[in-house]
């Protein structure tokens, strides 16, 4: 707001009946009082706003585009992740990949729980490495890796580290290791000795686990009974000789590795005819007499 100031303006000059000649002002004197009103500024004079004339540009079509869609790698962006939500973008593809990986992973935590629980784990077994191989044989064996790792550390938080060692040792390196072989088109010769060979590790690692926690030395246990065993049976007959330790030890490992080997190939043809009856038959390589027979 502008600030209003108050000028007592002197009143006209008038000159009176009463006025005697001889005081009457000069004519020169009149024309300078004049003169210093009319050069004296007005406070109520205001100079008029001038307002500037509205000017209208016409532009083109496609700088008028640009300024709403913008420029042409803007929209190639939008275009491309666009792309990628669709269901055969990269986005969409991940999203769902871990999306199955976690629901596997959850549903073999609650069942491999319920199993220990109530106590029925021996009829459950050979389903628990069936989501890591299915995850692998989807979407790739990072997402079988995923999906053995969440239900490892689902079991930590559910049963504690004990059972969830557990299911890593005996179920999770073998449906890994079975699942990556698949992906890559091994031959069942190699599949089956690889498992074979994790699996009979894993045994051996739960054994320890076990020696462990309860404060006893099984393997200790276990080859002294395998010695009491074939003593009395090659006495029975009639060959007296008493076996060696290192004997001992050859024969563990070898039944520990049928029992490995004989485990996994049943594995291997039941997940094989589970994945064909799901369409996955295409990217399986079964053997000759197993194709014919699915």
């Amino acid at each position: 707001m502008i600030p209003l100031q108050i000028h007592h303006l002197t009143p006209p000059l008038s000159i009176s009946q009463t006025t005697p000649p001889s005081s009457l002002p000069s004519l020169p004197h009149l024309l300078s009082q004049r003169l210093d009103l009319s050069l004296k500024p007005n406070p109520f004079n205001f100079s008029p706003i001038s307002l500037p004339k509205p000017t209208f540009k016409l532009s083109r079509a496609s700088q008028s585009r640009s300024l709403f869609f913008g420029n042409e790698e803007d929209t190639a962006g939008i275009s491309t992740d666009l792309d990628d939500l669709s269901p055969k973008g990269i986005v969409h593809r991940k999203t769902l990949a871990l999306v199955e990986c976690s629901m596997f992973a959850a549903l073999t935590g609650l069942v491999y729980f319920l199993s220990n629980s109530l106590a029925i784990e021996n009829y459950f077994g050979c389903f628990f490495s069936l989501p890591i191989v299915l995850t692998s044989m989807r979407w790739g064996t990072a997402a079988g890796r995923k999906t053995m790792v969440a239900t490892t550390m689902l079991l930590l938080v559910l049963s504690g580290p004990v059972k969830a060692l557990t299911y890593l040792l005996k179920h999770g390196l073998v449906g890994f290791t079975m699942g990556s072989l698949w992906r890559s088109g091994a031959n069942w010769t190699i599949s089956v000795f690889l498992c074979a060979i994790v699996r009979a590790l894993g045994s051996v690692g739960y054994v320890l686990i076990t020696s462990f926690l309860i404060r006893e030395n099984i393997f200790a246990l276990i080859t002294i009974n395998i010695h009491a065993s074939l003593t009395f049976i090659f006495t029975a007959a009639g060959i007296y000789t008493v076996p060696s330790m290192e004997a001992i030890y050859a024969l563990f490992s070898i039944l520990v590795f049928i029992n490995s080997g004989s485990f996994t190939f049943l594995l291997h043809i039941l997940y094989a005819a589970f994945l064909s009856r799901l369409g996955m038959k295409a990217s399986l390589r079964l053997p000759r007499w197993l194709e014919k027979a699915i």
